[in-house]
């Protein structure tokens, strides 16, 4: 019987965490053991009637709003203690398909070397990009992630398929250069020869980063559409918002200049000054943030 643990880290909206919690309700689990963590990163949220509604799961306080990655090491490593065969990280924004983690983990038999899988995502309904563009029918079948494509020329990440209807022409699974931290399944090994999340990412990237390690370490990183959910995606982090000018222009550099060949390591460096006097304000401070080592949550406070 393989032991699954899953972590959930929560900052905002109860709701969606109540949705999400009642979809592992209904998980099909033959042949697995689960253990739920949520991690709450937000001290000014009161889960109390969350855990008195979920009593079989675990409720941890993080104390403050450590980020994505730091708040998610924070449930892992609890979890870790008990030993599990996987640990599944998701968002509390996500509704699983009941057979999620079953067509996962069949999967992850095929080869002993996927050290992480990722499922087919969808937009949650009505939580379209461009909801303009689609009908009612197509709610729920707008894919947000069908893999994930790193273009290490200009050092940037995308979804596969991203606001395509799913006619199931992404229905095979693959090696994919990453899997998103919205959902992904992680060996219990990965975390052992790898680590973990990289806390001075703080938000974006950090996944990323955490596939490319795990490359790097000799694992397959895949995608797998046979397991699927859907997301309702955040809109507090648009482009040209603060968070997302902040974060993804800081940890963009941190990224490329990590693992980026030395001819484009040059052009971002020569890019980053060009942002450096003309980009927005938050652009311009998580370029100086970034030369000034200034990781975490850096500058832009909450």
């Amino acid at each position: 019987m393989k032991k699954i643990a899953i972590v959930i880290l929560h900052f905002i909206n109860k709701k969606q965490t109540i949705d999400c919690l009642m979809s592992i309700n209904s998980l099909g689990t033959k042949g697995l053991k689960i253990e739920v963590i949520v991690a709450n990163n937000n001290p000014k949220e009161n889960l109390h009637d969350l855990k008195t509604k979920f009593n079989k799961f675990s409720f941890l306080e993080t104390g403050k709003n450590l980020g994505y990655a730091a708040g998610n090491n924070f449930g892992i490593k609890r979890v870790l203690k008990e030993k599990p065969d996987f640990v599944f990280v998701i968002n509390n924004d996500t509704v699983l398909d009941e057979k999620i983690l079953l067509n996962l983990i069949e999967f992850a038999k095929t080869d002993e070397k996927i050290g992480i899988l990722g499922p087919k995502i969808y937009f949650a309904p009505g939580c379209e990009f461009h909801k303009e563009r689609y009908q009612i029918k197509d709610q729920g079948k707008v894919i947000w992630y069908a893999g994930g494509l790193i273009d290490w020329s200009n050092v940037a990440s995308s979804h596969r398929g991203v606001d395509e209807i799913d006619h199931g022409q992404y229905d095979t699974p693959m090696e994919t250069d990453f899997v998103s931290g919205c959902a992904m399944l992680v060996k219990k090994e990965v975390w052992e020869k790898v680590g973990f999340f990289d806390e001075r990412f703080f938000l974006y990237w950090e996944d990323v980063d955490f596939c490319q390690r795990s490359k790097i370490a000799g694992f397959k990183i895949v995608f797998v559409p046979q397991a699927k959910l859907w997301h309702a995606n955040a809109s507090s982090s648009e482009v040209g918002g603060a968070l997302h000018d902040y974060y993804m222009t800081r940890n963009r550099l941190l990224f490329g200049l990590r693992y980026a060949s030395f001819k484009t390591k040059l052009a971002l460096f020569k890019q980053s000054l060009k942002i450096l006097f003309q980009g927005r304000f938050w652009q311009k401070i998580g370029i100086r943030d970034f030369y000034l080592r200034k990781f975490g949550q850096g500058s832009l406070k909450p």
